[in-house]
């Protein structure tokens, strides 16, 4: 079985830029989450705990996840292979 690298990017790439724009917005609202986002904010640059640092999040959440499990789903394909 094979698994089509530029599918599995995208999938990737919305949850996780998806997650870190609902994670920020939680944590600007009621505090939660916020050790958890400090880390991303020391791996993100520009990303921030407020509600601009939301689309930071965004972008590079979805960048991060796609670029992530593209070479996950590359790699995969190359091993498959006998």
């Amino acid at each position: 079985m094979t698994l089509n690298a530029k599918n599995f990017g995208l999938a990737g790439g919305i949850f996780w830029g998806l997650a870190m724009f609902v994670f920020t917005l939680i944590a600007v609202g009621t505090g939660y989450l916020t050790d958890f986002l400090n880390i991303m904010a020391g791996i993100y640059p520009g990303y921030s705990i407020t509600p601009v640092g939301s689309i930071f999040g965004l972008v590079e959440g979805f960048l991060d996840g796609f670029v992530g499990l593209y070479i996950f789903a590359w790699l995969y394909n190359k091993l498959e292979k006998k």
